[in-house]
């Protein structure tokens, strides 16, 4: 990667890019179970996939042309988009092996011959982040990047800048220094794509961010556009809470506004009697019935339903989820129709949570409850658990930890 810093000249005009690469073909294999049948870019921010929301920032910016590479589980990700979104061609582009950020951009090379962008899948942005990028990219810049301010950027890709200049870029650092991360959010021209080929494999795989890193210790200079805005991901099943509420706080829903924070889809059905707590959203067709408190930092999303007297705070219901009477539900992540019958207890709280090898200590989250998992009447679930799809929790029963998929708990 060669760019060079250069004194402004009238010539130096940004300019519209009209084609945009989305990559969505990772696996989050940290969101298990929620990815085990699922890619993460359809995981839900608060009720609505993370991936419509980069879709619509790519499409309110003013891209025409949208590209989306795809892998893992890419027949749910291509039934879900469409040949089209918004009224925008979708061409998809497979990545048959995940072998890297990079690996992905080159799959849609053959399509693109100008400038273009580059958007993570999987991390909720705005088209106002978009725009910036946009605008700051010139004729002659060979990379542009996004860089937000936030205190999680030694969790993901940090970034320290020189003026509108990034001196070092660097996945996951050591320390905890760092308050600048990457946003996922990318302007390239052409000659990336050799660049992206030239770069060295780490660990077998081609990634993006190892190409601009490269460029920028060979004395190439990338130039970093400071964004504002709402920026949030989801890493593993607790940060989807965290989504939630971003959102929620933001006001970054479809449905309408019924009063402050209550956000209620014309479609659904809420009961005189119930409660909504703001923040809150309430997805099309969801049922809310008398004497339930739903909120607040918390989203239903289509078809769900929560029974007469039931509770449901800090969480986040999937599409078909089915909340019985009297059940208290907190801190919960749903996958796609999941049940919590009568009575049934997740109490909620902080917890360590195992997820693959590793013990993560004292984090918020009352449960995962996968795709078509049930917790029988009067069932509790302890902070922390897992429960794999299609787990079915007996009546009466307690479970904890992590519980495999289509495992019977018994009383």
């Amino acid at each position: 990667m060669r760019i060079s810093v250069k004194e402004w000249h009238p010539e130096h005009w940004s300019m519209q890019l009209d084609s945009a690469v989305v990559l969505a073909a990772g696996e989050g294999t940290r969101l298990r179970p929620l990815t085990k049948y699922r890619p993460k870019p359809l995981l839900p921010a608060a009720n609505r996939p993370i991936l419509e929301y980069v879709l619509d920032a790519l499409v309110d910016a003013g891209v025409e042309d949208l590209h989306v590479v795809v892998g893992y589980q890419r027949g749910r990700v291509q039934d879900h988009v469409g040949p089209t979104y918004r009224g925008r061609p979708v061409t998809y582009h497979v990545q048959e092996k995940q072998l890297g950020t990079g690996h992905a951009v080159l799959r849609a090379r053959d399509a693109l011959d100008s400038d273009f962008l580059v958007v993570n899948g999987d991390e909720v942005v705005t088209a106002s982040m978009v725009e910036s990028v946009i605008d700051a990219h010139t004729v002659e810049d060979v990379a542009t990047l996004a860089v937000v301010e936030s205190d999680r950027a030694p969790e993901y890709g940090a970034v320290r800048l020189d003026g509108d200049w990034i001196v070092e870029l660097v996945e996951r650092p050591d320390e905890d220094t760092y308050r600048l991360l990457n946003a996922g959010i990318y302007a390239f021209g052409p000659s990336v794509f050799d660049d992206i080929e030239s770069t060295d494999r780490r660990a077998g795989e081609l990634r993006l961010t190892d190409t601009i890193a490269e460029g920028i210790r060979s004395g190439s200079s990338v130039r970093g556009v400071r964004i504002d805005g709402l920026w949030s991901t989801a890493t593993y099943p607790w940060d989807l809470l965290t989504v939630a509420r971003d959102l929620l706080a933001a006001g970054r829903v479809d449905e309408p506004e019924r009063r402050p924070g209550v956000y209620v889809d014309d479609t659904a059905s809420v009961h005189d009697e119930a409660v909504l707590r703001a923040p809150v959203v309430v997805g099309p067709d969801a049922m809310i019935g008398p004497g339930a408190v739903v909120g607040p930092d918390s989203a239903l999303g289509r078809h769900t339903t929560v029974g007469a007297g039931a509770v449901v705070e800090g969480s986040v219901l999937d599409i078909d989820t089915r909340v019985g009477a009297n059940a208290t539900v907190v801190d919960a992540v749903t996958g796609q129709g999941a049940t919590l019958g009568p009575g049934a207890t997740v109490p909620g709280g902080r917890a360590d949570v195992r997820v693959g090898a590793t013990i993560h200590e004292d984090r918020q989250l009352g449960c995962v409850a996968a795709d078509r998992a049930s917790v029988a009447g009067g069932a509790t679930v302890a902070p922390g658990t897992l429960l794999g799809t299609a787990v079915r929790v007996g009546t009466g029963a307690h479970a904890s930890g992590v519980v495999p998929e289509e495992t019977e708990v018994r009383r």
